[in-house]
């Protein structure tokens, strides 16, 4: 197990949803915060909340849309703090519409935050990282870069590419034996308000999770270096489901009722 206490924690999109509760805990267990988001007054009111409960709490805001922005927060965030301990990649958006509905900025907006920001972050502070020989990466991807869906065709592309950057660096990273973690988490939908109006078929093995459960998930797996989370456990079978006839996979899908559960989405954008 590792300890959180004293170490430094940079999280994207943690001024509501699954990074203010990750914030939270990693908090309480005496991480010091480093936390970023686009929306500046939410982020104010997190840092006035969790020092007024003792947590060391930095803020910065910073659109991931923007890879310059991303660049000289990063920038600002070495100077004030020099090294950063541990990297969580969880700011997300999602459009939930058709691919010929989505706008060309929604699909570019899709990867630019869920897919590339992951990668300019972590160029950021890899480097630190390495000249430590210690550090870890977490990349909060979705159960949608395992399966593909109906309405999420933008948005399963950029969690499969996220699914695979963290893949590839672990492989990469082992390769040039490094001590540097990484762990990838592969929630199905989460009830945060990002994928309002989603349903589930069989909610008894694909549940809407609660974000305090997924929270505490992934503050378990970075203390405990768990490679991969896949929740619920169920989603792992779409791995054999692989080796299945496509059209056999495709008839699972319709039957578990994973391509038509974004059927009746409002959502918002972002965590």
């Amino acid at each position: 197990m590792t300890d959180v206490r004293d170490k430094k924690v940079l999280i994207t999109g943690a001024a509501s949803g699954i990074g203010k509760l990750l914030a939270d805990r990693l908090g309480a267990q005496g991480a010091e915060l480093i936390l970023w988001d686009i929306n500046e007054q939410g982020l104010t009111a997190v840092k006035e909340e969790f020092e007024g409960r003792g947590m060391r709490t930095a803020v910065y805001t910073c659109d991931l849309n923007d890879r310059q922005a991303i660049a000289d927060t990063a920038a600002r965030v070495l100077e004030d703090h020099d090294h950063i301990d541990v990297l969580v990649n969880n700011a997300g958006v999602v459009t939930g519409k058709d691919l010929e509905a989505a706008s060309d900025e929604q699909i570019l907006l899709t990867f630019n935050v869920n897919t590339l920001a992951p990668v300019w972050l972590t160029r950021a502070f890899l480097p630190g990282m390495k000249k430590r020989n210690s550090g870890h990466i977490v990349t909060i991807a979705s159960a949608a870069g395992i399966v593909g869906t109906a309405r999420l065709v933008d948005y399963c592309a950029s969690k499969f590419g996220a699914v695979g950057f963290n893949e590839a660096l672990r492989l990469e990273l082992h390769r040039n034996e490094l001590d540097i973690k990484t762990t990838v988490v592969c929630p199905f939908y989460i009830s945060t308000g990002m994928f309002e109006g989603v349903k589930t078929r069989f909610p008894l093995i694909l549940p809407i999770l609660k974000p305090d459960y997924v929270a505490d998930l992934i503050a378990r797996a970075i203390r405990g270096n768990r490679p991969r989370v896949v929740t619920p456990r169920f989603v792992m079978i779409a791995y054999l489901g692989r080796l299945l006839p496509v059209w056999l996979f495709d008839r699972l899908m319709d039957f578990f009722g994973v391509s038509k559960s974004m059927d009746e989405f409002t959502g918002r954008s972002g965590h």
